[in-house]
């Protein structure tokens, strides 16, 4: 079902939607129509994007390498010969 829509648009932006809407060959009801369904179909695919990711979170991820204690974690940092970086900057 079908249903009319009142927009109030400043005189100019109507002027360029009717320009661009004769380079398409169509109306600017037909135009703002397209525009408009491709904006809530983005935001439905985004909306399902973010809810299969949230979904992936919550299940976690598999890598493979068992529990690791974070005590284990943290010795293993503590017991490391990696440098912190070199400030070069001049004081």
């Amino acid at each position: 079902m079908k249903q009319n829509i009142t927009l109030s648009l400043d005189k100019e932006l109507i002027q360029q939607i009717k320009i661009l809407a004769a380079q398409k060959s169509t109306s600017i009801s037909a135009l703002l129509t397209a525009e408009l369904e491709r904006l809530v179909k983005k935001d439905d695919a985004y909306q399902q994007a973010m809810e299969q990711a949230f979904a992936s979170m919550e299940k976690g991820y598999d890598f493979g390498g068992g529990n690791v204690a974070a005590s284990s974690v943290h010795r293993s940092c503590r017991n490391s010969t990696i440098t912190p970086p070199v400030n070069y900057a001049s004081p």
